[in-house]
């Protein structure tokens, strides 16, 4: 986990961290290194050449239960792979399963975490979402970059009662 690629929260081989902590990390701040330390966790895979294929196949099943019938998982933290694709529409029911749950969706309106390692080391992190700071009801959801996918961006945003939900894929501008 601690040489994970793409955006990372500075994890270091052998700390030992909260679940929650990763969790947080993870949607916060797309942290890769806490991604994959959290699929290493909780679902490892026997086979050494694959650690995190358990977890993926469970990715998968959840996928499936959810009806997100244009997705596929390849990796657990996102990254391209000719294997791994989502829709629009996947996005958007998935996004309502995570506003569903309370912790999720507290989790992905915040604008920073912090958290010690079993080090004591202190690890902080700020949004990747710029909509959390500058538009009224703005509740998260989710940012991503990949070359192939693009800027992406899954917004919520709350207000006199309305939620609107917006998913953009490889929009040439998400903040307009």
């Amino acid at each position: 986990a601690a040489a994970e690629t793409g955006t990372r929260i500075g994890l270091l081989r052998g700390e030992r961290l909260k679940r929650s902590d990763l969790l947080a990390a993870t949607l916060v701040r797309s942290a890769n290194d806490a991604c994959r330390a959290l699929a290493d966790g909780v679902g490892a895979s026997i086979d050494p050449r694959r650690p995190t294929a358990a977890f993926v196949a469970r990715m998968n099943a959840r996928a499936a239960t959810l009806g997100l019938s244009n997705t596929h998982y390849a990796n657990p933290c996102g990254h391209d792979d000719d294997a791994q694709y989502t829709s629009a529409r996947d996005l958007a029911a998935l996004s309502h399963a995570v506003l569903a749950d309370a912790t999720l969706a507290g989790i992905a309106q915040r604008r920073d975490v912090a958290f010690k390692t079993s080090t004591g080391r202190t690890l902080s992190a700020r949004t990747t979402n710029a909509l959390l700071d500058g538009l009224p009801g703005a509740r998260g959801l989710k940012t991503g970059t990949t070359p192939a996918a693009g800027r992406c961006l899954v917004a919520v945003v709350e207000r006199d009662g309305r939620r609107v939900l917006a998913v953009l894929l490889h929009a040439p501008e998400r903040w307009w």
